[in-house]
């Protein structure tokens, strides 16, 4: 079984083929513009789970949420900032806004009950534990009697 990403597609794909950069080698597409937010991911199956590896640097592991609903893991996370500096003649305010979410099926061969996340050095963790009859077992020889 494998895990498989889904994706939430904001516009058909002809409008990103239309307006995909400008003259200057920018992204005018807003949809296209918010694809470079989303976090690499790496997704490894040994013979007793699935381990997905979120690359968030700059996280603390209070900023994800998971959610599991049905068969769909979502991991998002959200980060706001705001600086205000008062100076003599002027104001400054800046803000900053970074968001994502990625969604992934499960197999129905994860055990739903035992899926648990670790975050350290940048990296979001999350182990999901295959049932105990889906686990892999080792081959063996059967001798003849």
């Amino acid at each position: 079984m494998n895990i498989v990403k889904r994706k939430n597609a904001d516009f058909p794909s002809i409008f990103d083929e239309l307006f995909q950069t400008d003259w200057f080698g920018g992204i005018t597409n807003p949809a296209t513009a918010t694809k470079g937010n989303i976090p690499a991911t790496n997704i490894k199956e040994t013979a007793d789970d699935f381990i997905l590896e979120v690359a968030a640097p700059g996280k603390a592991k209070e900023d994800f949420k998971l959610s599991l609903d049905h068969d769909v893991l979502t991991i998002s996370t959200e980060e706001k900032k705001e600086e205000v500096k008062l100076e003599e003649n002027y104001t400054r305010k800046e803000f900053s806004f970074s968001a994502f979410t990625r969604s992934f099926k499960l197999p129905q061969t994860v055990n739903k009950e035992e899926i648990n996340a670790t975050y350290t050095n940048g990296i979001l963790n999350v182990a999901l534990p295959k049932k105990e009859e889906d686990k892999v077992k080792p081959k063996r020889t059967i001798e003849i009697s």
